[in-house]
């Protein structure tokens, strides 16, 4: 009998892509640099975060049939609350994926430059690297000549030989296996906190909320699919976890140090492993950057679309435009001289501080029983997502404290 693949893989390889974008490659090549392998922990719990409200999202996404989006509309009946929620979905997801469009273009053009040196284009006070223009027209041109299915095959390759990659500059470094066990045990200091709501911030992304409830709503239409939802999203976001977990593992295996990018990392193991680490990070990063400039327009785009009830079909006018204005914005931001990694940084920061309230939403529109029916929260994933939840808030309240110098 043959395997009908099609069915049974859904949008999880694109929350996978959307994650390991250069923000994740540079959040922990900062983590193995500056702390080795003694933040493993925090990628072990990120993941298992993401993995509590990611299968939360799409079943909300599966049991309505509508994205998270689309039911700002629906569950919140008070105007100015809804106006509110509304405006802060807009400006956080679709403007804030313009500055992450800018990281990851950014991000991807300096893998893309360790390869092959190319000039950049200088016009005034702005200056647009040639990778950086290359990325972001491939990834327009993707969207609007493309359909959800043709998309998601092209990032279920990137990500694959993003896996390949940066799992094989981890063995290049060979690590001691007693060390990595070690890594696993958690420890929260005023010196990495903020290194460790990074990481979380980078896993646990805000529009990966968004985005994977609206294309699970596409995907699947019947409840009877709930076990290819949840074996889709936890096998494409456990993957993501062990990529991360290479890249913190090569980055503390290497020799580098003021590391401020992941090229910086692969200059930094060359001397020591070789021409072939260089390569192997370029090429990582390189589709990083790919993935997650198709990936930041694509959940703008349907944010977007949602908060105002427009078609969501990727070939229409709405889709196109708001697609093709975010990796516009993106590029502007990327040829203003802002270094990746300050964009990305911040992003990262920015988003462990937002996802508190997102996830509070999810928490709320899991456990309306006039919408997803028999599917709302057992009592134990309930007890599961307020945990996490309160994870989320306690490191984003400590973050905060760390950056304004009280802690």
């Amino acid at each position: 009998m043959k395997l009908n693949l099609k069915k049974y893989i859904g949008p999880g390889p694109l929350i996978a892509a959307a994650f390991i974008g250069p923000g994740t490659v540079t959040v922990c090549t900062i983590a193995g640099v500056n702390f080795g392998y003694d933040l493993l922990w925090a990628i072990l719990l990120s993941i298992l975060v993401t993995i509590v409200f990611q299968e939360m999202s799409s079943r909300i996404g599966l049991a309505t049939q509508s994205g998270l989006a689309n039911l700002l509309n629906q569950t919140i009946q008070n105007k100015i609350a809804r106006f509110l929620a509304i405006g802060l979905v807009i400006m956080a997801i679709f403007l804030g994926n313009a500055a992450y469009e800018a990281g990851n273009i950014g991000g991807g053009a300096l893998g893309a430059a360790l390869l092959l040196d190319l000039p950049t284009l200088d016009f005034g006070d702005f200056s647009l690297n040639l990778y950086s223009l290359f990325i972001g027209v491939v990834a327009l041109l993707l969207l609007l000549l493309g359909s959800y299915e043709s998309i998601q095959k092209f990032l279920i390759a990137l990500v694959i030989l993003m896996s390949i990659t940066f799992l094989t500059a981890a063995i290049m470094t060979r690590p001691s296996l007693a060390e990595l066990f070690r890594g696993l045990t958690p420890t929260v200091h005023p010196t990495n906190i903020i290194t460790i709501v990074a990481l979380l911030g980078t896993t646990v992304v805000p529009y990966n909320l968004f985005l994977h409830s609206a294309l699970v709503a596409q995907k699947w239409k019947t409840r009877a699919d709930l076990k290819w939802v949840r074996l889709d999203t936890m096998l494409s976001v456990g993957l993501g976890g062990l990529v991360s977990a290479a890249i913190v593992v090569t980055a503390a295996g290497g020799s580098a140090i003021g590391v401020e990018s992941a090229a910086d990392l692969a200059l930094g193991l060359e001397p020591t492993f070789g021409v072939l680490a260089k390569y192997l990070i370029a090429l990582g990063l390189l589709a990083a950057g790919i993935t997650s400039a198709m990936t930041a327009p694509l959940a703008g785009a349907l944010v977007l679309t949602g908060c105002f009830g427009l078609s969501q079909d990727i070939r229409t006018k709405p889709m196109r435009l708001s697609m093709g204005f975010i990796v516009l914005l993106g590029l502007i931001f990327a040829s203003l001289g802002i270094r990746p990694v300050q964009l990305i940084t911040f992003a990262q920061l920015t988003n462990g501080i937002l996802l508190p309230l997102i996830a509070a939403y999810i928490l709320v529109v899991i456990n309306q029983k006039k919408l997803l029916k028999n599917l709302v929260n057992s009592p134990w994933q309930n007890l599961w997502g307020i945990a996490c939840w309160l994870l989320t808030l306690i490191l984003g309240a400590g973050s905060l404290l760390k950056v304004i110098g009280i802690w």
